[in-house]
Order: structure tokens, then C-alpha cells, then sequence
């Protein structure tokens, strides 16, 4: 027995078929829609994760530079050494030399040197001045931080090196005196206390040149009043 469908009902028939298709074809596009959008942000979030490291590296690389640039800029020093020397004079040697490193690049100590009173292994300061002595000549120490005084001359001198500098009023040649000062900081520290007066001893390592190694070795002996 034939079942026959009247053209009504074979109507809605094919809009049930219709809706089925439509709906299923909905969701497998949906899934594709949603499949692409996850794949979206993965790629975004991958993206500004490298980002981040590419940037995080870029500034250890600045830092590796700006201490480089630095190290070099502190490659090289000049020092003056006068007196009981071949050839003295001023000359250039690498940071962390020494005062014999100096001393044989200017040809060695003459035979009246007193190298009793001076200290060869004496790690050098850029701009410093050191003077070498003549056997049983007397040196004011104040002048030449390097120089060990004669026995005779011991007791004078003594009480001069305790005598502080104050930065705010001493002389260029007074500045010269201390350990590590040359003409150039000097004149810089001159010109640094005309317009901003010196409030503390701290205050000289606003000097350019100045920092808080070479501070070290200047701090017992100045004083701000």
C-alpha cells in the first residue's frame, strides 16, 4: 500500500528538513568561527609574550653597554711623577697600575733616589701628582701624599697633615695638596663652591670627577665650616 503526502504536509516536510540543515550547518561554522578565534588570541598572547622578552633583553643589553661605556671611559689614567725619576714627567698608563708601573715607564729611579719613603706598590689615581725624593732630602708631606717622611723632619710635618682643608675657602694650591686632586678637579671644585657653597663634606662629590671611591681617600682630610 502506497503512502501518498498531500502537498501540504510534503511543505512542511521540507521546511523541517530545511531548519535541520540550517541548524547543523550553524553550529559547524560556529565551531570553525569560534576554532579561529582561540587560534587569534593564542597568536596575540604569544606575540606580546615575545615582545616582552625582546624588550626585557633589549635593556639588559643598555645595561651591558652603559657599563661598558663606563669601564672604558675609566680604561685609562694620566699621572704626574716629578723628582728622583730618569725621565720624569707625565704619563698614561691602564686603571689599577701602580706607582712601579709609572716608575719604569718613565725609565726607573735615578741612583740618589730615597725609595725607602715611598710606597712602589702604591695603586694610582687618574690627575694624581706624586713626587720621588732625594736620599735625605726633607719633603713637606703635605704636599706629597706618597712621600714617608725623614726622621728628622717627622714631627713638624706630622702636625700639618692633621690640619683639614676647608673646601669652602682653601687656595687651588691647597686643594693640589690632597690626594688624587690635579689642577683640573681642583679648578672644578673652585667653581663648584661659587655658585652652590659647600653644606657638608658629602657635598664635593656633586664635582664631576668626584665619586664615592675618590671621596674615600678625601674625607679625613677636608672639612666645611
Amino acid at each position: 500500500m502506497k503512502t501518498y503526502f498531500t502537498k501540504k504536509e510534503q511543505i512542511v516536510i521540507l521546511i523541517v528538513i530545511g531548519l535541520i540543515v540550517s541548524i547543523l550547518g550553524f553550529k559547524f561554522f560556529s565551531s570553525k568561527f569560534i576554532a579561529k578565534e582561540k587560534d587569534l588570541d593564542d597568536i596575540i598572547v604569544n606575540t606580546d609574550k615575545a615582545n616582552n622578552e625582546i624588550n626585557v633583553e633589549n635593556d639588559k643589553i643598555g645595561q651591558e653597554d652603559g657599563q661598558t661605556k663606563e669601564e672604558t671611559l675609566q680604561e685609562d689614567i694620566i699621572v704626574h711623577i716629578s723628582g728622583q725619576v730618569k725621565n720624569p714627567g707625565i704619563v698614561e698608563l691602564s686603571l689599577g697600575k701602580r706607582l712601579i708601573d709609572a716608575v719604569e715607564l718613565l725609565g726607573g729611579l735615578t741612583p740618589d733616589a730615597d725609595g725607602d719613603r715611598i710606597n712602589l706598590a702604591k695603586k694610582l689615581q687618574d690627575e694624581e701628582k706624586i713626587y720621588i725624593p732625594k736620599i735625605g732630602e726633607e719633603v713637606d708631606i703635605t704636599l706629597v701624599e706618597t712621600v714617608m717622611p725623614t726622621n728628622e723632619t717627622s714631627g713638624n710635618n706630622t702636625q700639618n697633615s692633621t690640619e683639614k682643608i676647608d673646601i669652602n675657602i682653601c687656595t687651588k694650591e691647597d686643594l693640589n695638596t690632597l690626594p688624587g686632586i690635579g689642577d683640573v678637579l681642583a679648578t672644578r671644585i673652585i667653581e663648584h663652591r661659587e655658585t652652590n657653597i659647600f653644606k657638608t663634606i658629602e657635598d664635593i662629590m656633586n664635582v664631576s670627577g668626584i665619586g664615592a671611591k675618590k671621596f674615600e681617600g678625601l674625607k679625613d682630610l677636608i672639612i666645611v665650616k
